[in-house]
């Protein structure tokens, strides 16, 4: 599931409290490896996502980065050429080593048969971030992408770089695969999609793939709707994440042929519980091919989610399987 710690587990908000705060605990390896592994000893999972965060990117740029308490990050802005040419990738890999040593301690201690999937986010998503200086709204960044700002552009390609570093190292420390996501895919119109959203993520994967072949990646560009088939097509990426807005009928149409899929269950289902669970759950898995099927949410758990809501969902999915 994503977001597969955080505030819905009380075990995580115990080391939340410990760490002091969110980037000491992103930081910490012996606490993010403890991050890590706690759904797994909670509920009987096929993966572990590493904890991080995606806008840990920008701040070994040298943007800054604070978690102000009740409002989410809040990030230096980027919004000139003078802006970028301040941000430097110079030894930006390195500045992130205690993520690699978080993969490392997790990859030795995860059960043999669960997966570790690292991840970052895609640059379209981290721009829009450095952007606006928060997630709160995307105005200005929407507008510079579609008048092709030139410092715009180099800003995507700094993240392009950053990320092709930042998921090699993960992938070599031990993930077995990485994911990209783009939250706010969503809010670009099909041919800025396509420019902003694919082709970043594209450059990513065969940048991994030159220094890994066989790299397994998985793309999230959500709320893409109708723009996920042509990213199912032409990505290059093992996988696709798709959110809840799309049907089993649909992803049969247009992601299964190109690859496999991981999603969609709404997370308010999850939330409800009971037989519109199970209801839900039933109608996706019998849906589509296990094979090309990886069971999901369609975006990140929420935080009011009752854990026996969470239970019943592995519960039912299993009953399907016969795990």
């Amino acid at each position: 599931m994503m977001r597969q710690a955080g505030r819905y587990l009380p075990e995580y908000r115990e080391l939340r409290a410990q760490a002091g705060s969110f980037l000491n605990l992103c930081y910490n390896p012996e606490l993010a490896t403890e991050v890590t592994l706690q759904p797994l000893k909670r509920f009987d999972l096929d993966a572990a996502i590493l904890f991080a965060d995606i806008l840990l990117v920008p701040q070994a740029l040298g943007a800054s980065l604070t978690f102000a308490e009740g409002e989410g990050p809040v990030l230096s802005t980027v919004t000139s050429d003078r802006d970028v040419a301040a941000l430097s990738l110079d030894g930006v890999v390195e500045r992130l080593s205690p993520i690699y040593e978080t993969v490392r301690r997790v990859a030795a201690a995860k059960p043999s048969h669960a997966t570790l999937i690292g991840f970052c986010g895609a640059p379209w998503t981290v721009a829009s971030y450095m952007i606006e200086g928060r997630g709160s709204s995307r105005q200005n960044a929407r507008l510079a992408a579609i008048a092709g700002e030139p410092w715009f552009a180099r800003l995507i390609d700094i993240l392009v770089e950053a990320s092709v570093g930042y998921l090699v190292a993960q992938l070599k420390a031990g993930a077995e695969a990485v994911q990209i996501f783009d939250s706010w895919a969503g809010d670009l119109p099909a041919h800025e999609f396509r420019r902003w959203s694919l082709e970043p993520i594209r450059k990513i994967i065969e940048g991994i793939r030159a220094e890994i072949p066989g790299a397994r990646v998985i793309g999230f560009p959500r709320a893409a709707g109708t723009n996920v088939a042509d990213f199912a097509a032409s990505a290059g990426a093992n996988a696709v994440g798709v959110d809840s807005s799309m049907s089993v009928e649909a992803i049969r149409r247009d992601v299964i042929p190109y690859c496999a899929v991981q999603g969609n269950l709404d997370p308010l289902q999850l939330l409800a519980g009971g037989e519109r669970l199970d209801r839900a759950v039933d109608e996706l898995v019998t849906g589509l091919n296990p094979a090309r099927h990886i069971v999901n949410l369609g975006h990140g758990i929420l935080p009011q989610t009752p854990i026996d809501n969470v239970i019943r969902f592995i519960e039912r999915v299993r009953q399907h399987d016969g795990a």
